[in-house]
């Protein structure tokens, strides 16, 4: 059984918009080759192959060529669409994101600290974190790339707040497991110093200590992807 070729696609698709799968629509190669960014040879050629492997009926006359799809056609074309929209409803369980460990600011302890945070931290995630943020540097650019989705994700939110001096920004938290073992929460901070290279993670353990993690440690972070 033939099967449908790719490059055929985009032709059967400009057919199917001319109104081609019930009625015989007169088609002429230039205006095919112009759709499809192909040339008036490729185009005729198209229709020819498309013809040959009983995916369109043609009928010429004179100059006029009309063409209209054959119900196998159309099946294939019903196929690949369900197909596209099957890959593109379906979603990862997980990303998976590698960098290495290295020493951050300071900053992360005291700031993780604030009762402003530590108050939410407690009621949203279900624990006060270990003072300080664990700092990973993300090698690749897939992995810089990866990690920008988090930005429009929700999360769960630690509010912003003031402690009448000064304004302290938000914080989303997502769940995460370092090297498949360690419970922890990926970070994004609405104000930070750090680019998409670096990410910050927090838990209620010190994770350095428990998984014997030092400086230039390679680290594997988990994300589960909720659907």
């Amino acid at each position: 059984m033939t099967e449908l070729k790719i490059q055929h696609i985009l032709t059967l698709t400009y057919l199917l918009s001319k109104g081609a799968k019930h009625n015989f629509v007169t088609v002429t190669t230039d205006s095919l080759g112009k759709s499809i960014k192909k040339s008036q040879q490729a185009a005729s050629k198209h229709l020819l192959e498309l013809e040959n492997n009983q995916f369109i009926e043609r009928i010429i006359s004179g100059r006029n060529t009309s063409v209209k799809i054959t119900p196998k056609g159309f099946s294939e074309m019903v196929k690949l669409s369900a197909t596209l929209q099957k890959s593109l409803d379906s979603s990862p369980s997980h990303v998976e994101l590698k960098g290495t460990l290295i020493s951050g600011m300071g900053e992360g302890a005291y700031y993780m600290s604030l009762k402003g945070y530590t108050k939410q931290f407690k009621s949203k995630i279900g624990y006060v974190p270990f003072p300080g943020t664990l700092n990973v540097r993300l090698d690749k650019k897939i992995h810089q790339e990866s990690i920008k989705q988090f930005e429009s994700l929700d999360g769960t939110k630690i509010e912003s707040f003031s402690d009448g001096k000064r304004t302290y920004g938000w914080v989303k938290c997502f769940h995460a497991k370092i090297n498949h073992s360690i419970d922890c929460e990926l970070i994004i901070l609405e104000r930070t110093h750090h680019d998409n290279s670096i990410l910050e993670l927090i838990s209620k353990v010190c994770i350095r200590k428990l998984g014997k993690l030092k400086d230039g440690s390679q680290i594997i972070i988990t994300i589960p992807i909720q659907s």
